[in-house]
């Protein structure tokens, strides 16, 4: 994983154990190819009221994208299949056709502080990658790694190949037009 920006100059968590960055703590997904235009990626990803009908992972997802909007989500909860569960974050970074992130504080009633990078890399004009990452922070972001880590980066790989079908679906139908 090449590290982000953020990431080369965020705190340790000696320096912040609230919010401070462990590189040992970042669940992170297949890098996904995909055939089609990092435009249509982009387009995919910020049509939340759209998510229902491709992400197995995030099936509802609320926000104007404006920096430090919250982001209001309805998660697959993958530890208890066939329930869901609410999740609330704030838009931290926003790149077009490029870097889509949220984040959750460090808060004392729940103290396990993350940050969700969403990457897309041009490979040519007709093609891009998709990674996602999620790092979770502070003195208990190890635990939470630990813990969730497993099922979060299946669920962000569910998420990359649910993608990437659909952009190519649309790129190909878009063609034919």
């Amino acid at each position: 994983m090449q590290m982000q920006e953020w990431m080369r100059q965020a705190k340790t968590v000696k320096q912040d154990p609230k919010e401070g960055f462990d590189p040992g703590s970042v669940t992170v997904s297949d890098l996904i190819t995909i055939a089609a235009p990092a435009r249509i990626v982009w387009g995919i990803l910020t049509d939340m009221p759209r998510y229902s009908e491709w992400n197995p992972f995030c099936i509802r997802a609320v926000s104007t994208l404006a920096m430090g909007a919250p982001v209001e989500m309805t998660l697959a909860n993958y530890l208890a299949p066939g329930t869901l569960m609410p999740n609330v974050e704030y838009i931290c970074a926003f790149e077009p056709e490029r870097l889509l992130s949220w984040e959750l504080k460090y808060n004392p009633a729940f103290p396990y502080p993350a940050r969700r990078d969403q990457m897309i890399e041009p490979t040519g004009p007709d093609s891009c990658t998709y990674l996602s990452t999620d790092a979770f922070l502070g003195e208990h972001g190890v635990h939470v790694f630990l813990f969730a880590g497993p099922w979060v980066q299946r669920a962000f790989n569910d998420t990359a190949r649910a993608l990437k079908a659909r952009a190519e679906a649309m790129f190909a139908a878009e063609k034919k037009a």
